[in-house]
């Protein structure tokens, strides 16, 4: 397995270590439950070394993001982030992603941990036409998440970047320690935070002193069991679960990302289809009645006892105290307020069709 930077810290924490993607990960250290409402109350810092990052340069870098990827790259100044995807000519995905636009010939790509050599293989077979170079600089980045209600006050000391005037999904670059580093307003939970880029020899000291500054704030280091608890509730995708290669962003309620005014790009045509004709399942947010045991990914959803769907995630909210999941289902049994049933142990638990966050963000 891989290791991060960070793997011998740890395991002096108490991280109990899983295999995920490759790599020996910490699912937990004090607890899945207590991590999470740290998270949700004071904040968190998670490794995220194991997500990949492909770099792309050129005179044509623009034009190329453009016909990649599905959002409209063409909004992006330099300092701001973007949500999109890969996608198939089918138009399903091949991975989601965040697009840094660095300058109008530099694009930083940051991608799923499982699919690094999928993506980088994906991205540098379609740069046919395009005056552009494709790099593959994953081993040369550490990454933090350091999330939750007082990230900004955690890190703001520790650092002369403006943090109070860096909106949500914006980055720059500056000192974190003295340590050169990227600093994003963006996350995986759902709450406010920052992800921090740095070279990994800096990797464990900026660890240490993040952790040793915020422990008086209530900051703990968080696993990959609290990390996916906490985007579950936010309603946030998970490749492989709620959306894959046989998913489009249309069925995925991921519309929002696509634009097809701006342009070719590869799924469009598939997309224009789609969006004419209508699609015939869609990703919902599931509450669940009762103290059943939690859905869990592949449990079948049913209507008035006929199969209609699956479930792709699922758990017990730990902020609400019942379970939530994310469900493909058929779309005449998408809407609001749509009762249905999943199937856990052979029986059938009532469940109700809701908005998505399952948990918003207090203010």
């Amino acid at each position: 397995m891989k290791k991060t930077r960070f793997n011998e810290l740890h395991k002096k924490l108490g991280g109990k270590m899983i295999e995920f993607c490759g790599w020996e990960m910490p699912v937990e250290y004090s607890g899945i439950i207590p991590e999470h409402m740290a998270v949700r109350t004071k904040a968190g810092l998670f490794d995220v070394s194991h997500m990949g990052e492909v770099l792309v340069t050129g005179k044509q870098a623009l034009a190329y993001v453009q016909w990649l990827t599905p959002n409209d790259a063409a909004r992006l100044a330099p300092g701001q982030v973007q949500y999109t995807a890969l996608m198939t000519p089918e138009s399903t995905f091949v991975d989601d992603m965040l697009v840094y636009c660095i300058g109008p010939e530099e694009y930083f790509l940051v991608v799923n941990a499982a699919n690094v050599d999928k993506d980088f293989a994906w991205i540098a077979g379609h740069t046919q036409g395009f005056e552009v170079r494709v790099e593959n600089p994953s081993d040369a980045y550490s990454q933090l998440a350091l999330q939750g209600p007082l990230a900004e006050k955690i890190l703001q000391p520790l650092t002369g970047i403006d943090l109070a005037g860096m909106r949500s999904f914006h980055w720059a670059k500056g000192k974190v320690l003295g340590k050169d580093c990227l600093v994003s307003r963006t996350g995986y939970t759902g709450e406010d935070g920052f992800e921090i880029y740095l070279a990994p020899s800096d990797a464990e000291r900026v660890w240490d002193r993040l952790l040793a500054e915020g422990a008086p704030r209530g900051l703990v280091p968080v696993g990959l069991g609290a990390r996916d608890t906490l985007r579950l509730e936010k309603g946030l995708m998970l490749y492989g679960n709620d959306i894959d290669e046989e998913t489009t962003p249309l069925e995925a309620g991921l519309g929002w990302v696509v634009k097809l005014d701006k342009g070719g790009f590869i799924g469009r045509e598939a997309l224009v289809r789609q969006k004419a004709e209508g699609v015939r399942r869609r990703l919902v947010g599931l509450s669940m009645e009762g103290a059943a045991a939690p859905p869990r990914h592949g449990y079948r959803i049913l209507h008035s006892g006929r199969p209609v769907g699956v479930v792709t995630s699922g758990t017990k909210s730990p902020t609400l105290g019942r379970g939530v999941a994310l469900g493909l289902v058929e779309r005449p049994v998408s809407e609001i307020g749509t009762k249905l049933e999943v199937e856990i142990r052979g029986r059938q638990h009532s469940a109700e069709v809701v908005a998505l966050p399952f948990v918003r963000r207090q203010k």
